[in-house]
């Protein structure tokens, strides 16, 4: 009787404990957000528009995390969380996205599923409310994986996505930044590099690992202020400003474009991890820190692996940026970590 007693609790032990350690794994998921690095100093924040900063990026993330929480995808979560950024004059994206030179709004943004490696991203765009919807759509209903310009209005308008006229998007708040800008300029063709270093770069991303194991990442943005000539920074090219594979993780950046499309940043992360076989935050540390630094240019990522581990690294003073896991544990900051 006892000889079967223990074989009935070994059988049962050994059925039942590889199902727990697949339910538990099956109901992993994570969600990182940014909405931009750069100077952001506490002595220069007000505490209302700190206040502001801190609800929007608590209202992102958690429309991100019950779509996860509920068994939805990474790529909703990523797309709907970037929309509650894009709809607010707070944030480089959509509707608070910085006027180039001619006091118009040129809008990036892209997309990248880590399960197929499928990517899409438009490209100074100036009538889409929602960006990375576009990108989204880029990727889902053509055959390419970058739309630009006029092309890009014209394809969201096919794809029957919401599209505003200009004066949507322009701001009070932005016309006074171009004005600033326009001041600092050296001239037609050199800008002062001193001011633009003491600049934050307003875009937005988030990535989201969901319950099936897949990780989506996405980033959307206008940009920076007075551009001229049609300027394209990292925000649209996947490998620089967006990257994401299952094998490792999903990257969205946000910084002095020139330097992260130099540096290859968000695909160089997950090279590190995958030839070179480092942690998510040894890698974020080592693109930020020493690449991208090494080369002169500033700003910060989120990132996040196939396991739920979470990178925010920055080499500037701040980066508004928000992490919830499946837990519903919930990191919100702005300023960098002392």
């Amino acid at each position: 009787m006892r000889y079967i007693l223990s074989i009935t609790l070994l059988v049962t032990f050994s059925c039942q404990s590889p199902k727990k350690e697949i339910e538990k794994k099956a109901s992993l998921f994570s969600i990182v957000i940014h909405g931009g690095a750069g100077t952001i100093l506490k002595k220069n924040m007000t505490k209302e528009l700190e206040t502001k900063y801190i609800n929007k990026l608590e209202e992102a993330i958690e429309v991100g995390y019950k779509i996860l929480e509920k068994g939805g995808s990474s790529q909703e979560a990523v797309e709907k969380t970037i929309n509650v950024m894009e709809n607010s004059p707070l944030f480089n994206a959509g509707k608070g996205a910085v006027l180039n030179s001619d006091g118009n709004v040129e809008l990036d943004a892209s997309f990248m599923s880590g399960l197929t490696l499928d990517a899409g991203a438009i490209s100074g765009a100036s009538k889409i409310k929602n960006p990375i919807s576009a990108a989204i759509a880029v990727m889902e209903n053509s055959p390419h994986v970058m739309i630009s310009g006029k092309g890009a209005d014209d394809f969201a308008r096919s794809q029957e996505l919401e599209l505003k006229t200009n004066s949507y998007f322009i701001t009070e708040r932005r016309l006074r930044s171009l004005n600033k800008v326009k001041e600092n300029e050296v001239s037609a063709f050199i800008t002062d590099n001193e001011f633009l270093n003491n600049q934050k770069y307003g875009t937005v991303g988030s990535v989201a690992l969901d319950m099936h194991g897949n990780i989506s990442s996405g980033t959307s943005t206008g940009g920076m202020t007075n551009k001229k000539w049609n300027r394209i920074g990292d925000a649209p090219i996947i490998g620089a400003g967006t990257y994401a594979n299952n094998k490792t993780c999903g990257v969205s950046a946000t910084g002095w474009g020139e330097f992260f499309i130099r540096s290859v940043v968000a695909y160089d992360i997950s090279a590190l991890m995958e030839y070179k076989d480092l942690s998510i935050k040894e890698a974020a540390r080592i693109v930020i820190h020493e690449k991208v630094a090494k080369l002169g240019g500033n700003g910060g990522v989120i990132a996040l692996d196939n396991k739920g581990n979470v990178a925010m690294e920055m080499n500037t003073s701040g980066m508004y940026r928000a992490h919830m896991d499946s837990q519903g544990n919930k990191i919100v900051k702005i300023y960098a970590d002392k």
